[in-house]
């Protein structure tokens, strides 16, 4: 009979244990193991509270950490941005300021210009990147690293760790309930059963009040995460619409000051002489011109020659010929004055001989458009 009793009892045991174990397994990972019938309504409504505060702390701190990391990666390669800029923006002046084209200063403003533009764009690209260190990856990675999370995780493990415990302590209740029942009368199975009673009461009353301060402190984590980490999400977003909004009122003015020195240089020049320029021959001369066609009172043609326009030149009089950059005229007679008399498409008329270059060479295709 004792035989029978001990291997029951050792059935019992190996019973007890695969539980327990089938509810570690089943009971969820990183925090809590199961909902054993050893706690209260109360307490496992506690327990089931704590475990989604675990898993919502837990997630948030992962996003904090992927926001610490991707704008520690954004500084980085920021960083090598600047750089880059500056030594562009170095180069570009350094052109303005040593350029010696002959042919004019344009191109040496508009150097300048872009370099200092650019000098201050990377500036402004500076100044995110130190408001993104300052303002979003430092706060957020001292909350990930902080106190108030870790010791509110260590007092959720606590508690976990004290509920298996109780768990465990309740099954041991269980086998020497049997025991009593099993022998009735024995003095040391009851004292034992007492003990055991006793161990579990404590505890779950231990259990209950570490779970309300583990309860608090994960809540207060878990606020805290959620306003914290949105004001850094808004704080990133401000700094770079400061930043996008400063580097257009850069670029506006760049492009307004280049575009004025574009429109400068492609706008008729005057050219420059020593003395004021006299008015055209009169238009008895001009007549008389044009109806000998001389070159200096000669007849023969010989003396004409083909001259390209280089600057444009608007006509101020009936006996004056427009001109566009490209043209070609037939210079037929120049005068001591500056003024030079020619045809071009089919017209003719005075005009600045400063304002053409001879061509000694001409492709057939621009010397039928001259007539």
């Amino acid at each position: 009979m004792d035989a029978i009793r001990k291997q029951a009892t050792k059935l019992r045991e190996q019973v007890a244990k695969q539980q327990q174990a089938v509810l570690k397994q089943f009971g969820g990972g990183g925090y809590g193991n199961s909902d054993n019938v050893v706690t209260d309504e109360a307490e496992l409504h506690q327990h089931q509270k704590l475990e989604k505060l675990y898993i919502s702390t837990r997630a948030s701190k992962h996003f904090q950490r992927d926001i610490v990391r991707g704008v520690e990666g954004y500084i980085v390669t920021g960083s090598k941005q600047v750089e880059i800029g500056n030594k562009l923006s170095d180069d570009s002046r350094k052109y303005g300021v040593e350029n010696t084209c002959t042919s004019g200063t344009t191109l040496s403003k508009a150097a300048l210009c872009f370099g200092r533009a650019r000098s201050q764009m990377e500036k402004e690209r500076g100044n995110l990147l130190k408001a993104l260190g300052t303002q979003v990856a430092e706060p957020l990675r001292a909350m990930v690293m902080g106190a108030p999370l870790e010791d509110a995780r260590h007092l959720a493990q606590r508690y976990d760790r004290m509920r298996q415990e109780a768990e465990a302590q309740a099954i041991e209740v269980s086998k020497r309930q049997m025991k009593v029942r099993e022998t009735p009368g024995n003095v040391d199975n009851n004292l034992k059963l007492e003990a055991a009673e006793s161990k579990l009461e404590d505890l779950k009353s231990n259990m209950t009040v570490l779970g309300k301060e583990a309860v608090s402190a994960m809540t207060a984590v878990e606020s805290q995460q959620q306003r914290l980490t949105l004001q850094r999400l808004i704080a990133m977003v401000e700094s770079e619409r400061t930043y996008h909004q400063r580097i257009l009122q850069i670029l506006d003015q760049l492009e307004a000051e280049m575009v004025s020195e574009r429109q400068r240089i492609e706008a008729s020049p005057i050219p420059v002489v020593e003395d004021p320029m006299p008015p055209p021959p009169s238009y008895e001369e001009v007549n008389g011109v044009y109806s000998s066609h001389t070159v200096d009172g000669s007849t023969d043609a010989m003396g004409y020659f083909l001259g390209e326009v280089i600057h444009s030149y608007q006509a101020e009089s009936d006996v004056e010929l427009n001109l566009s950059v490209g043209d070609y005229v037939v210079i037929r007679k120049v005068a001591g004055n500056g003024w030079a008399e020619g045809e071009c498409k089919g017209k003719a008329g005075w005009f600045p001989f400063g304002y053409i270059e001879r061509r000694e060479r001409v492709l057939a295709s621009k010397i039928a458009e001259v007539f």
